[in-house]
C-alpha cells in the first residue's frame, strides 16, 4: 500500500537530543498516536510536518507532493492543507466561534463561509454558540471548535497536539469517547500525540513509540501496549508488573516461567530461541480477582495472592499484591465491594497465558 505519508528527518538543537524520524509512515485514514514521555520528540516531529519547524536533513512527502527534501526549497504551512490543534487549541480570543471557525475558509466567498461555519456547528453540536467568545465556552465547546476550524478547509491531514492535556481529568475522560467518534466521522488521516496511555488507546488505531528521540516499537495500539518490544517501551506504555523471570521449558508456544517461588505459562510467539532469563510482563488490567476456591477457571495462571494495599484512581481502584511476587490489579469499586476486598484479604489472582508477555533480558 502507498503510504499517505512518509518522513525521514533529523532536527538538532543546540540543547537536548537530536530528533531523527526513520520511515514514519501513515498508510490509512486512521488515527496514529505520537506516544513517549514528554521531551522525547513528540511535538518536534509534528511541527516538522506542519511546516513550522524545518528539519535539518532528510525529506517530509505527503502523497506524491514533496512537503521537505533536504537543499530544496519547503512547501510553507498554509500550502500543505492540513489542519493542525495545539495543546491549548490557540483560539483567537476576540473572535466569536463562528468567526473562528470561518479564518481559514478566507479564500471562499461569503456564502460558502457561511455554509461550511453552519454545517460544522450543527455537525459539532456548537448550534447556539456561533456569537460567543471562547472565554465564554467550556473546554469541551472549545475543543471542538478548535477541531471545527482545523477541518473547515478539508484538510489532507490533522494534526493534534495533546488536546485533552488542558482539561480537569472528568472533562478529559468523558472527551476521550466524543474526540474518537468525531475522529470516525472526519475520515481524515490524524496523527495524534500523548503521552497519556489510556488516551493512546482509547483513540489511537496505530501507535508510535517515541523515546529520546527516535522510534522505538510501532504497531497497532493494543499490540504495541500488550506486547512491548524491550523493558524500555515496557517501561514508557507503563506496564504496571515486570519480574525478572527464568525460563524452565518451552513447548508448542507456550512457556513455563519461574518467578521467584511462583510457575507461570505464557504463550510465546516472537521469543529468541535459546532465551532463559526474561522479564515477566503484566498490565494490570489483565489481572482477574476472585475469591473462589473452586480450580475450575479459563486462565492458566491461578495464583493464591494477598492484598497488600489499595489505592483510589477515580472510578477504579489500583490494588497491590503479593502473590509470591508483586503483582498489580486494577479493578472497578464495584468489583472490589462485591469481592470484599481491603487490606490482608485473601484472593486468587488469574492472569490468561497469553497476557504474559515476555522481553528478553541479559545477564
Amino acid at each position: 500500500m502507498t503510504p499517505l505519508l512518509r518522513a525521514s528527518f533529523t532536527k538538532k538543537y543546540a540543547r537536548g537530543p537530536a530528533i531523527h524520524v526513520e520511515a514514519l509512515e501513515i498508510t490509512n485514514p486512521g488515527v496514529t498516536v505520537l506516544f513517549g514521555p514528554s521531551g522525547s520528540g513528540k511535538t518536534t516531529i509534528l511541527r516538522c510536518l506542519a511546516g513550522l519547524e524545518t528539519p535539518d536533513a532528510g525529506e517530509i512527502v505527503f502523497g506524491s507532493q514533496p512537503w521537505f527534501a533536504e537543499g530544496k526549497s519547503r512547501v510553507r504551512p498554509k500550502h500543505r492543507n492540513l489542519g493542525f490543534v495545539p495543546q491549548d487549541y490557540a483560539l483567537f480570543p476576540h473572535l466569536t466561534v463562528a468567526a473562528n471557525i470561518a479564518y481559514g475558509l478566507r479564500g471562499r466567498t461569503a456564502a460558502e463561509r457561511n455554509a461550511r461555519v453552519a454545517e460544522l456547528l450543527t455537525w459539532l453540536g456548537l448550534d447556539g454558540l456561533s456569537s460567543r467568545l471562547p472565554v465564554e465556552l467550556s473546554g469541551g465547546q472549545q475543543q471542538r471548535v478548535a477541531l471545527a476550524r482545523a477541518v473547515a478547509c478539508q484538510p489532507k491531514l490533522l494534526l493534534l497536539d495533546e488536546p485533552l492535556s488542558a482539561l480537569d481529568t472528568p472533562t478529559r475522560l468523558r472527551l476521550r469517547t466524543e474526540l474518537r467518534r468525531l475522529l470516525r466521522q472526519f475520515d481524515i488521516p490524524t496523527i495524534f500525540v500523548t503521552h497519556d496511555r489510556l488516551e493512546a488507546l482509547a483513540i489511537g488505531d496505530d501507535l508510535v513509540i517515541m523515546d529520546e528521540g527516535r522510534i522505538v516499537q510501532r504497531g497497532p495500539v493494543q499490540e504495541v501496549l500488550s506486547r512491548p518490544a524491550n523493558l524500555s517501551v515496557a517501561g514508557i506504555v507503563a506496564v504496571e508488573t515486570v519480574q525478572p523471570g527464568r525460563v524452565l521449558d518451552l513447548e508448542n508456544g507456550l512457556a513455563t516461567v519461574q518467578v521467584g517461588p511462583v510457575r507461570l505459562m505464557a504463550l510465546v510467539t516472537d521469543l529468541p530461541a535459546n532465551t532463559a532469563e526474561v522479564f515477566v510482563c503484566i498490565r494490570a488490567e489483565d489481572v482477574i480477582l476472585s475469591n473462589d476456591t473452586e480450580a475450575q477457571s479459563s486462565p492458566r495462571n491461578r495464583l493464591a495472592a494477598i492484598v497488600l494495599t489499595l489505592s483510589n484512581e477515580g472510578p477504579l481502584v489500583r490494588l497491590e499484591l503479593d502473590c509470591g511476587f508483586a503483582l498489580t490489579a486494577i479493578l472497578t469499586k464495584q468489583a472490589c465491594a462485591e469481592l470484599d476486598l481491603k487490606e490482608g484479604a485473601r484472593v486468587y489472582a488469574l492472569v490468561k497465558a497469553p497476557q504474559i508477555h515476555l522481553v528478553p533480558r541479559s545477564g
